[in-house]
């Protein structure tokens, strides 16, 4: 299957596993994060039918950044965020701090369209966390959960080269470690 043809069936499957979600997930991340406690927190301002990690991010106590586009073919930079921070809107619709104070992120939330039980998923294409991940990934240890549906589950996500794995996924059924 072409990741075109995946990610549309993808964002349909998320759409209704959105439209029942029970806040469930939310606390598996919160749950999941709680041996992080102290490290650098990267998270994502959900857009579209997203699930909000703000307030797993909120109960491990931070220090906190979100993710910000620079570019396309660039890696994300991450900018410090706390709920008092004023936002703007970033590329793709997505809300970024109107300050520029960078952060290396030892931890990072990831969205997904889809995973599978290897750890891969699948993003909305840009490559922006793949090549986030490795860049990151050469300098030290970094942990990449994905949050998502347990409905997201595929049985192979196409992969290429350069697609980074995580390592692990929460979703309202729990974590699983890859």
């Amino acid at each position: 299957m072409s990741k075109d043809l995946a990610r549309k069936d993808a964002f349909a499957s998320r759409k209704m596993a959105h439209a029942g979600d029970d806040g469930a997930a939310t606390q598996a991340l919160a749950a999941a994060l709680e041996p992080f406690k102290g490290k650098v927190l990267a998270g994502y301002w959900p857009i579209r039918t997203e699930p909000d990690p703000r307030p797993a991010m909120l109960a491990h106590g931070g220090p906190f950044c979100l993710p910000v586009v620079m570019g396309q073919g660039q890696p994300l930079v991450f900018h410090r965020w706390s709920p008092e921070t004023e936002m703007i809107e970033g590329a793709y619709g997505a809300h970024i701090p109107a300050e520029a104070e960078e952060m290396v992120p030892e931890v990072l939330i990831v969205p997904l369209l889809a995973f599978d039980a290897r750890g891969y998923r699948l993003g909305y294409g840009g490559g922006f966390y793949d090549r986030t991940l490795e860049g990151l990934r050469a300098r030290g240890p970094v942990t990449a959960i994905g949050f998502t549906y347990a409905a997201q589950e595929v049985p192979e996500v196409p992969t290429e080269p350069t697609d980074q794995s995580l390592d692990m996924i929460v979703t309202e059924a729990g974590l699983r470690r890859f």
